[in-house]
């Protein structure tokens, strides 16, 4: 048996824009990245911080460059990271003019907000200069006054025309190597803008909730906002904004992308939520092989299943799976197949307390003996199928993009262009 993992909707069709050897948009899979949270002025630790990001999976990362002394900075930031640097620029035409000039692969500004048509022309002759890309990212906290007069506040109308209006500035220079974000913290809100803004923009769009929240409850509502967004075909790269370590913000980005069937990279565990009739601590032995394998980025699919009720059946669907059987035995499977039983008798009945059944975990709770035991082998049974399979390496050697677009524009990239690896 295999679960389909079609899209849910076709992809809504956008140019291919460029940051530095990245492909976003066109026909490239849709890209994860993240922000530092470093002072950009601490080169090592900012530098430390993308390369932790990268190892989780992200494709390009930002950096703020608020002040003349960070973009001073991004030199010897850019050329010791491993993904291109995209540049977070406010108000300041000059940081945006440095930060190009500095080795950034994309401008994060309004053209609009930076004053006289002569400063806008100015940055873009930079970014042409620099083979740069830019980045229009429009938040609803932070609207031109006359649209929020216009619309009543921030809506969708009023975050959809402010992008536009920036857009605009660019088209007329001539300038189309340019993404488009209209964000909100309000969920809802993000999901109908993007919706309005897809129609009237051939763009790649860059998906966000912002100021989503916490770690649990931003990730959550990141899934409802991006997932609906992703579902439809609307997205073309994420950012998931979490006030948390910038790390999980590319872990919850991949599971979304991973749990809609856009992008398959790194470990999925499929786990049963646990009843009385699991016959070992699923819990325990999902959480701890999750934590154990989030180096890798090689697609694999772990289920872990506590009883023969819906375990044969997920692990049919492939890659390695555990199905948990009576008195401290379990299957294994490979490929969807059974290859062997993990028997582990003697540490089964240790913790039960004086149960006469061994059917499920209504007679005790078992023994942190048995669990250690049993990741111990299944943790050996997944190295040694990565080994068999040639994927041990933590990490995976980029999918190479075309040498043109889709579309048979020739990127504008000095390094390789690739394409976000699917």
């Amino acid at each position: 048996m295999e679960y389909s993992t079609r899209p849910l909707a076709p992809r809504r069709q956008s140019r291919p824009v460029w940051v530095g050897a990245v492909q976003v948009g066109g026909n490239a899979p849709i890209s994860v990245q993240s922000m530092t949270n470093t002072a950009t002025t601490d080169v090592a630790a900012t530098v430390a911080q993308i390369e932790a990001l990268v190892a989780a999976g992200a494709d390009f990362v930002r950096v703020s460059c608020p002040t003349v002394e960070s973009t001073k900075a991004l030199a010897a930031i850019t050329s010791r990271a491993s993904v291109p640097i995209v540049a977070d620029i406010h108000f300041h035409y000059r940081r945006a003019i440095e930060a190009a000039d500095q080795g950034a692969a994309c401008l994060r500004f309004n053209p609009g907000n930076i004053g006289k048509p002569e400063r806008v022309a100015e940055v873009i002759a930079a970014a042409r200069a620099n083979h740069c890309s830019i980045r229009i990212g429009v938040n609803a906290g932070s609207l031109e006054r006359d649209l929020l007069d216009k619309h009543g506040g921030p809506n969708e109308q009023a975050l959809v025309e402010s992008a536009l209006r920036h857009a605009a500035l660019l088209d007329k220079a001539g300038f189309t190597e340019y993404k488009i974000s209209c964000k909100a913290s309000d969920v809802p809100l993000t999901i109908r803008a993007n919706r309005l803004l897809a129609r009237q923009t051939d763009a790649p769009l860059h998906l966000g909730i912002t100021e989503s929240g916490s770690g649990k409850t931003g990730s959550l509502r990141s899934a409802v906002g991006l997932g609906t967004l992703l579902g439809e075909g609307i997205g073309d790269t994420l950012r998931v904004s979490l006030a948390a370590d910038p790390v999980e913000e590319v872990r919850v980005g991949l599971e979304v992308l991973r749990s809609l069937g856009l992008r398959q990279r790194g470990v999925s565990i499929i786990a049963c939520p646990g009843c009385a009739r699991q016959q070992f601590d699923v819990a325990a032995v999902a959480s701890r092989l999750e934590e154990r394998f989030a180096h890798l980025l090689v697609p694999l699919k772990i289920s872990i299943m506590g009883c023969v009720v819906n375990g044969p059946g997920e692990a049919a669907e492939g890659g390695i799976g555990l199905t948990g059987g009576g008195r401290g035995t379990h299957q294994l499977y490979l490929d969807g197949k059974p290859v062997r039983r993990i028997t582990l008798n003697s540490l089964a009945t240790e913790g039960r307390e004086g149960a006469e059944d061994t059917e499920g975990m209504a007679g005790g709770i078992l023994s942190s003996r048995h669990t250690e035991a049993l990741i111990a082998e299944l943790a050996q049974e997944i190295e040694a199928a990565l080994e068999e399979a040639g994927r041990a390496s933590v990490s995976e050697t980029p999918a190479q993009a075309p040498s043109e677009s889709a579309t048979g524009a020739v990127p504008t990239a000095t390094a390789p262009p690739r394409q976000a690896d699917g």
